[in-house]
């Protein structure tokens, strides 16, 4: 996240977030998590659970949707109708993003004439809160992964990128306020999945308030940050998730997902 506050201390090079060794962990565990997706969806067969309802992922800071691609693909095979954001590189909260993405989400609100549900990785996660505070009638739901959201969440391991990155590409006049509003109870469906052994955000930054009305839970996972859109794990609660009913939601059991396993 942003240092608006500029607390960061720059010269002991202290950027927040997890301990060092699961930030270096990191690479190695996105590499077992994506092969163990990958071999599940090409062993089981496809399920046709989403029956063709939309669905808009976006990436984390400095992704593109070719990072995305293993759990769209996911979702894809179990019936959902899957779309990346098609903004190229997620830099923050730069003009092109914050003009682009409402644009975007509005076009298959149209397409679909229906609500869109939201999938949202790291900072991701926080653009999909923005768009449910923006447009809560055509939000369905709001899936963030690994999403530092809070205030206290705001010092992370990418801290630092954040900063360059508003240097060099430059962030809207109200990104504060952007910020501000979307740290607001988020008025639809809401899901926080995080992980204690996140390499680069801080977990319990990531960690809802939760209620009944309109849900809002978490689910704890043992995930990398980056294995959060490769994760069969992960994958299992996003399909329960996705697939419930706004208007009759059910509590998220892990029992629930037993008769389908990592891949249902």
């Amino acid at each position: 996240m942003y240092d608006f506050e500029g607390e960061r201390d720059a010269a002991s090079g202290d950027h927040g977030g997890p301990h060092r060794a699961l930030m270096y962990l990191e690479a190695p565990r996105f590499a077992m998590e994506y092969g163990a997706s990958r071999l599940i969806d090409l062993t089981l067969p496809s399920r046709d659970v989403g029956a063709g309802r939309p669905v808009l992922v976006l990436p984390g800071f400095s992704a593109h949707d070719t990072m995305t691609g293993r759990l769209r693909g996911h979702l894809r095979q179990r019936g959902w109708k899957v779309h990346g954001w098609g903004l190229g590189s997620n830099y923050g909260l730069t003009e092109s993003i914050v003009a682009g993405l409402p644009e975007r989400f509005a076009a298959l609100a149209d397409r679909y004439e229906q609500p869109v549900s939201v999938v949202g990785w790291s900072f991701g996660g926080l653009l999909a809160r923005w768009l449910a505070h923006e447009h809560p009638e055509r939000v369905r739901q709001v899936v963030c992964l690994g999403s530092p959201w809070r205030a206290e969440g705001e010092r992370t391991r990418a801290t630092a990128l954040f900063e360059r990155a508003r240097v060099k590409h430059g962030i809207v006049p109200h990104a504060r306020e952007i910020i501000d509003g979307l740290r607001e109870p988020v008025p639809v469906p809401l899901t926080a999945v995080w992980s204690k052994t996140d390499g680069i955000v801080p977990w319990r930054g990531c960690t809802v308030d939760e209620s009944v009305d309109p849900p809002a839970e978490n689910i704890e996972v043992i995930s990398s940050h980056v294995g959060m859109v490769a994760n069969p794990v992960v994958f299992s609660v996003i399909t329960d998730r996705l697939r419930q009913d706004p208007a009759d939601w059910q509590p998220f059991s892990w029992r629930g997902l037993l008769p389908q396993g990592v891949a249902s």
